[in-house]
């Protein structure tokens, strides 16, 4: 079968747009300092990652000097609308009722959530 590209990222692309998203546009070390904090990366870790995310068409790349300055091609909301889209058709059918009514906290999630008997608790397994 073959490998088709998801519309959304896995998580350490997500955190290079996300890094991407804040700087406006920037080059690997300027993503790296970006991710420091929360996600120490090697520099060629996150080259790697700017490359494939270009060859995805999530990013542009131009060169200045010798190096590539990266910026975001596709846009936060639009890669949250892909999110959403497919939270709905893997777990939802596709049925933004279903969606918003489970939000809401609809009958079905509060049987799932409060154990018969259980006075109003929460059962922390399924947490």
């Amino acid at each position: 079968m073959p490998k088709t590209s998801r519309d959304v990222p896995p998580p350490l692309e997500l955190a290079c747009l996300k890094a991407l998203w804040s700087l406006g546009e920037g080059n690997v070390r300027a993503v790296q300092q970006a991710l420091e904090a929360t996600r120490p990366l090697a520099y060629t870790t996150i080259m790697t990652v700017l490359d494939r995310l270009v060859r995805k068409g999530k990013l542009s790349r131009r060169k200045v000097s010798r190096a590539y300055v990266y910026a975001p091609s596709a846009s936060r909301d639009s890669m949250r609308r892909a999110a959403v889209r497919e939270l709905l058709d893997g777990f939802f059918d596709g049925s933004e009722e279903e969606l918003l009514t489970f939000l809401r906290g609809g009958e079905e999630s509060k049987a799932m959530a409060v154990p018969a008997g259980g006075e109003g608790r929460i059962d922390t397994v399924l947490l």
